[in-house]
């Protein structure tokens, strides 16, 4: 059996699914299987995947269930010691599984490697963004609670046990299913980190303002189920990880923003956060969201 199981989701990824999974082929640690789920595509995904020439490749063809689903066969199909999950759009680097397995390895104890994430556009193939420098590890469930310090599902490397322990991907969630599954993963489980840059999450220049909203609802769906889960000791958090929830928003509707509408949506978030923890004036990233929305404001006031 192979060390690691790498799950690849693909719907309709005809245009990136090729550089993903050369991203893969390419690592340094070559134990691995890696489980395409073909999640319903009607493009040219299936027929792409069915040349590549590499024994370690299972393809698995379904009706559309969604991300959620999709990772959740590929977790039926793994056979590692050790899952990782890839987006069908987005890369590591070379080094991403051989950093992460040596840091499990290292830590008996930990169920659950991370590395660092940066953004990209496609079209330019230029770093648009990195994340900043995260070293939590052990108990990592507070803070988690205030973020998704993982930032995409494309980053950790989990051991099978740790999965089989909490349970797979909620299917109802539209959006941060990965992060409610880290949150249950971190319940239990304590983490380690690899201070390394090795995600690169593919960010489409399209905008994508429609999808803030459902994402809003997902994320306040995970807060308050984990809130309703976990001791007291850790609710003296729930202002602060529902402010950071607002603030995210906040950002997704600056980025995206095309009109007063979206850009005002921007401001009613920024409002809700600061209510619900005033202290998130006194953040450098709460300070200059602001500085950005009133930029934005301006902006569209003009055009």
């Amino acid at each position: 059996m192979p060390a690691i199981s790498v799950v690849i989701p693909a719907y309709n990824a005809e245009g990136t699914i090729l550089e993903t999974i050369a991203s893969v082929q390419q690592q340094t640690f070559s134990d691995f299987e890696l489980i395409v789920i073909n999640d319903g595509s009607t493009d040219g995904t299936l027929e792409l995947l069915q040349g590549i020439k590499d024994k370690r490749l299972r393809i698995f063809s379904y009706e559309n269930g969604g991300l959620p689903v999709a990772r959740n066969r590929g977790i039926t199909h793994a056979t590692g010691e050790f899952i990782a999950f890839l987006d069908a759009d987005d890369l590591w680097t070379l080094d991403k599984l051989e950093l992460q397995l040596a840091a499990l390895q290292q830590h008996p104890e930990a169920g659950v490697a991370y590395s660092w994430t940066s953004d990209f556009v496609d079209e330019q193939k230029e770093t648009l963004y990195s994340y900043e420098p995260i070293f939590f590890e052990g108990n990592v469930l507070p803070h988690l609670l205030v973020k998704n310090f993982l930032a995409s599902g494309s980053n950790p490397l989990i051991r099978k046990e740790a999965i089989e322990s909490v349970g797979e991907f909620d299917p109802t969630l539209k959006s941060c299913e990965d992060w409610d599954f880290y949150l249950r993963l971190a319940a239990k489980w304590q983490f380690v980190v690899v201070p390394k840059w090795q995600i690169l999450y593919r960010r489409s220049s399209t905008s994508m303002s429609s999808k803030v909203e459902i994402m809003e609802t997902a994320a306040l769906t995970v807060l308050e189920r984990a809130f309703q889960a976990i001791s007291m000791e850790y609710q003296y958090l729930k202002p602060q990880s529902f402010a950071w929830a607002f603030h995210y928003c906040a950002q997704q509707y600056l980025r995206y923003a095309t009109n007063l509408s979206e850009v005002n949506q921007a401001g009613k978030r920024i409002w809700k956060a600061i209510r619900l923890y005033p202290k998130i004036l006194f953040r450098r990233g709460a300070q200059a969201l602001i500085l950005w929305f009133i930029k934005r404001w301006i902006m569209v006031q003009i055009t």
